[in-house]
């Protein structure tokens, strides 16, 4: 998919600040670090359009990112920061469950895993609360260019069994640094917008 305009468009913490237009929303779901500025750059072609940083726990907010006034990515804060307060973690934890549990406009999440370790309890809790939202979700295990290109589809494959053992649930390899695996992520979110 060719990108465009894509723009920043607000940073929300309430309902109120959210995007009025109706457009879907495709939502990025993950560990604090995971890489999911790094996903929405690499998607659309963009080197900052999201803000990375080495430095976990930064996206303190709900960003939306609009794609050419046809859906926006929507990058949630990333979970398991240590460094936040408790009560900064359970300010967030509020907000993103507000976002996911009311929000009309989500059309898909994606769901962000390091491809290099297995899942966490928190990616597993992470996992269920998405689940039990009833959205549609794809897993993404990021960073496959950090191991060897012959072991990325069995590591895929291993960590499926784990978070969705029964398989339903559409999982891929992704690299923000290789960019071999956009086209099949493209695919499958052109389902949902």
């Amino acid at each position: 998919m060719i990108v465009n305009n894509p723009k920043f468009e607000i940073s929300a913490v309430k309902p109120a600040q959210y995007p009025k237009n109706n457009l879907p929303e495709i939502v990025l779901v993950g560990k604090s670090n995971v890489g999911k500025s790094s996903f929405i750059n690499t998607m659309i072609n963009r080197k900052k359009l999201a803000r990375t940083s080495s430095e976990p726990g930064k996206t303190r907010q709900i960003n939306f990112y609009n794609i050419d006034n046809k859906f926006y990515f929507v990058d949630l804060p990333g979970y398991g920061y240590s460094k936040m307060s408790k009560k900064e973690q359970e300010q967030v934890g509020k907000f993103i469950e507000e976002y996911l549990f009311n929000r009309e406009q989500i059309s898909l999440i994606i769901f962000l895993v390091d491809i290099r370790h297995s899942p966490t309890e928190n990616d597993k809790l992470m996992y269920d609360y998405v689940i039990r939202s009833g959205l549609p979700c794809v897993i993404l295990a990021n960073k496959a260019d950090k191991i060897a290109i012959t072991k990325v589809d069995n590591t895929t494959k291993q960590l499926q069994k784990i978070l969705n053992p029964i398989g339903d649930i559409p999982t891929f390899p992704f690299s923000a640094e290789r960019k071999i695996y956009c086209e099949d992520v493209w695919n499958e979110i052109k389902k949902y917008i």
